[in-house]
């Protein structure tokens, strides 16, 4: 299990740090996270960094997402996408994340022709998928096959999150649905390329051994 949530935070990073420019949004989602006193946040430390005047965390999402549904250039898509991926990290913002739908956001850039929305619309469901109410919505939204879809990407990210989040995805009532013989099959050829690409072996190994043990 080491050995996946160390693959896990880099894959959080890639997100994190994907070529986006300084904006409000992005430095709003960098003070997400804290090395003072671990890494989430919580409802008093939310209150000293936004201030008397500050935005309210709920509020801010829904800026985004409203921005994001208005928005007709791919590039402020993308930004805005990246970074609600960002605050999908933290267990803060769960609850803001399934009020505003933005789960369902996610799994519907799955489905852009645009590789970047692909990729952090999958990055953002991998962050989140490690809450169980955040899975319980992704089934619900039939979001496991857009999640499978992802495993051809051409976009190296892109597998990674799936991967991922296949991982958190994967229980004795989703096992069915996501170890299909053919996805098996790919998911070991990712295991065994550890020489192309540690990050993928790693994942499909932790999952290839969850499905073994059953769990």
């Amino acid at each position: 299990m080491s050995g996946l949530l160390s693959v896990t935070s880099q894959r959080l990073k890639l997100v994190a740090s994907s070529k986006l420019t300084s904006t409000r949004e992005n430095k709003d989602a960098e003070r997400s996270f804290s090395s003072e006193s671990g890494m989430f946040t919580n409802d008093r430390r939310q209150e000293e960094r936004t201030g008397k005047y500050g935005t309210p965390r709920l509020q801010y999402l829904q800026e985004l997402v409203l921005k994001f549904q208005n928005a007709t250039n791919e590039g402020t898509k993308e930004r805005i996408v990246a970074n609600l991926a960002n605050f999908a990290y933290d267990p803060y913002n769960y609850v803001f994340l399934r009020q505003l739908n933005v789960l369902e956001l996610f799994l519907d850039c799955i489905t852009e022709p645009n590789e970047k929305l692909v990729e952090f619309g999958a990055g953002g469901i991998c962050n989140a998928s490690v809450d169980p109410e955040n899975v319980a919505v992704i089934v619900q939204c039939d979001g496991i096959p857009l999640i499978m879809g992802c495993l051809s990407s051409p976009v190296r990210n892109t597998v990674n999150y799936a991967l991922g989040a296949l991982y958190y995805l994967y229980s004795p009532a989703t096992k069915g649905e996501i170890m299909k013989p053919e996805v098996v099959e790919l998911i070991q050829k990712y295991a065994a390329a550890e020489a192309v690409s540690v990050s993928f072996s790693n994942l499909a190994k932790a999952l290839l051994d969850k499905h073994a043990s059953g769990s």
